[in-house]
């Protein structure tokens, strides 16, 4: 026999007043034969077919499928969810588990894709969303697979929460509670129990009743008789405040129990009578056949035998009727036990077998449950695992475009900025004014290539050093500038949405730069840029990170000089660290510091301070050491030979 009767999880299956709901299905039929306006239809019908879930689930699946029938004719998504939710209910009524779960998926996929899409009815399809969530817990909670309903219930409550409906929340706090107490995990039980039912008086909610009688149930386990007694006491009143049927029969059942365990079967009799009184109200014969087997359990074990007989009778007759196969084998095997008590071996074993074929059958149809338990969890996995997939897939290709378009914006940016160049250059050779409106245009540029977000710094100098060849060199000379710069941009552009780069391509990059400043300073200058051999092809570096330092040198240390001076940029590893190293034989810091140097110097200053926030960021984000240290090289003499520059970054790799 099941000793502590478990309650119904909430707002699938919870009794109503029969009166009342048949008083509302007639209003909402009312309005849905006296309205022509199809939107009004499906939301009338799904209201329809939510009311009959508590005494008709064949009416509320007829119902459920004229709102799918008509909301997919007209494209409303959220009254198509609600349909495809409601026919699930049914179906979890009916008891086709199965075919519950294929509805409440697909009502999960419509809601999380209008959230997707951004639906002008948020709120009504978040609720949706958390209904569908809540009805999954409840389908895996009722095949036992308690892991994935807590996922899901957990997944609904975040959502009540978070439009603020209490009434849901509490229900499924109370559904989270039977899964705990389900997995015996009592402590949890009780904390989400008693979560419900605080909220659920604050609001004044009538189903918390049900959450006060399954905290009793939880003590009474607990053999905490005290404290079953005191919320049993407190379920009392408030069913009397807020009346259900349904669920009062099942607190007298339980008081019965109560009253069994501490010895008082004249309370615990009087109790299973009211039970029976709830349960005739609303025709609730399941709950009748539980209260005839209680009752007829405790004349046995009073010996009382005759008694014990009649409603062991009762019990089986209902629940072969009902088609319940554990009550039809407890009842069985209760009348085997009587029958032996009463010296009556024939009628004792006749019923003992009953009892065999009946717990046999509960065992075969418990092995076909789990085995349809198991391909059903199979093809929700499958069919999840297909969805998030096909949603990965959507985001990849959305990401995609929207990265195509970016670029294309970019070099058709870049590709007018260089034709207008140099439409400018040709058009305005031998006049100094129209040189000078170019270079005003030219920062025009630069303002949009900072908008671009192309290295804002990096772009504006080589822009200011167009200006200045265009002034000092000829349309020939600054053709070939601007060919060298376009393919240096094209490195530029293809490395700028690129938070890592390889070190290879770095250096690429690196010797495009310095072959243009060649060209810009007329060959004053030399370099040269090696790797060490440690260095591993997928080793990375952040794009540009080591140009602001080159340029500085060439412009600061290099082109003061009277003679020619040479540049070299060195890569290699030390300590596990990637040590970048640049050496030029210039002025030397301090020297370069008199000299004024009134736009670059401002825009130096702009770089290295860009540079430095990098490398904060860098050492940041990979707790590992990432700084520069610049300082000048001397003689023995004390005569300064130019300038070193050393960056010390962590090892990071291409993912």
């Amino acid at each position: 026999m099941k000793k502590f009767l478990q309650l119904f999880f909430f707002y699938l299956i919870l009794a109503t007043n029969l009166f009342g709901q048949n008083k509302r299905v007639d209003s909402l039929v009312n309005l849905l034969n006296q309205t022509q306006n199809e939107i009004e239809k499906t939301q009338f019908l799904n209201a329809i077919a939510d009311d009959y879930k508590s005494s008709n689930p064949k009416l509320m699946e007829n119902y459920a499928r004229q709102a799918l029938q008509l909301s997919q004719k007209i494209k409303y998504k959220a009254e198509e969810g609600n349909a495809l939710l409601n026919l699930g209910i049914a179906q979890i009524i009916l008891g086709n588990y199965p075919k519950a779960i294929d509805f409440f998926t697909q009502a999960k996929l419509i809601f999380e894709n209008e959230l997707a899409i951004g639906s002008k009815e948020e709120l009504k399809v978040k609720s949706g969303l958390a209904r569908a969530y809540g009805s999954l817990g409840i389908v895996f909670s009722e095949q036992s697979n308690y892991a994935k309903a807590l996922q899901y219930h957990i997944k609904a409550v975040a959502i009540y929460e978070e439009i603020k409906d209490e009434e849901k929340t509490a229900r499924v706090y109370n559904n989270i509670g039977i899964v705990y107490r389900t997995q015996k995990e009592d402590f949890k039980a009780l904390d989400y129990f008693s979560r419900a039912q605080k909220l659920q008086k604050r609001i004044g909610d009538g189903t918390v009743g049900i959450t006060t009688t399954n905290i009793g149930n939880l003590y009474l386990q607990q053999k905490n008789y005290e404290k079953a007694n005191q919320y049993y006491l407190e379920a009392k009143q408030l069913f009397e405040k807020y009346p259900n049927d349904r669920g009062q029969g099942e607190l007298f059942n339980n008081i019965g129990l109560y009253f069994k365990e501490i010895n008082n079967q004249l309370k615990a009799f009087e109790s299973w009578e009211l039970a029976l009184q709830s349960f005739a109200k609303i025709d609730d014969r399941f709950g009748t056949s539980d209260t005839y087997l209680l009752m007829g359990e405790c004349y046995y074990d009073q010996n009382r035998f005759m008694e014990a007989l009649e409603y062991a009778q009762k019990a089986a007759k209902l629940s072969k009727d009902l088609n319940v196969l554990e009550g039809t084998a407890l009842a069985e095997k209760l009348l085997s036990s009587i029958y032996e008590k009463l010296n009556n071996s024939s009628a004792a074993f006749t019923h003992f077998k009953l009892y065999k074929i009946a717990q046999d059958s509960l065992i075969n149809h418990e092995n076909i449950r789990k085995s349809v338990q198991t391909e059903m969890n199979y093809e929700f996995e499958k069919k999840e695992a297909l969805q998030k997939k096909e949603q990965e897939k959507k985001e990849v290709l959305l990401a995609e475009k929207s990265k195509r378009q970016t670029l294309k914006t970019i070099f058709i940016a870049l590709f007018v900025l260089l034709l207008m160049g140099i439409a400018f250059l040709i058009y305005n050779r031998m006049q100094l004014k129209k040189t000078l409106t170019l270079q005003k245009e030219l920062a025009e540029y630069e303002q949009k290539a900072l908008h671009l977000q192309m290295n804002p710094h990096f772009v504006f100098n080589c822009l200011g050093s167009i200006s200045s060849f265009i002034v000092q060199n000829g349309t020939d000379s600054a053709i070939k500038y601007l060919s060298k710069f376009s393919k240096l941009m094209r490195l530029t552009l293809e490395y700028s949405k690129e938070s890592l780069i390889p070190i290879d391509k770095e250096i690429e990059s690196l010797q495009n730069y310095l072959e243009l400043e060649q060209l810009r300073f007329n060959n004053v200058f030399e370099f040269d840029i090696s790797k060490s051999s440690d260095i591993e092809d997928d080793m990375a570096i952040p794009p540009l990170l080591l140009q602001p330092f080159v340029e500085n040198a060439i412009i600061h240390g290099l082109i003061p000089k009277k003679e020619n001076g040479k540049i070299s940029v060195d890569f290699s590893i030390e300590k596990e660290n990637l040590v970048c190293t640049i050496l030029d034989d210039g002025i030397g810091v301090d020297k370069s510091k008199e000299i004024k140097e009134n736009l670059v110097a401002i825009h130096k200053s702009m770089a290295l301070d860009i540079t430095k926030k990098r490398l904060e960021m860098m050492e940041a984000s990979t707790a590992q050491k990432a700084n520069v240290e610049i300082k000048e090289i001397k003689n023995e003499t004390g005569e300064i030979q130019g300038t070193k520059v050393v960056l010390n970054l962590p090892i990071q790799y291409i993912k």
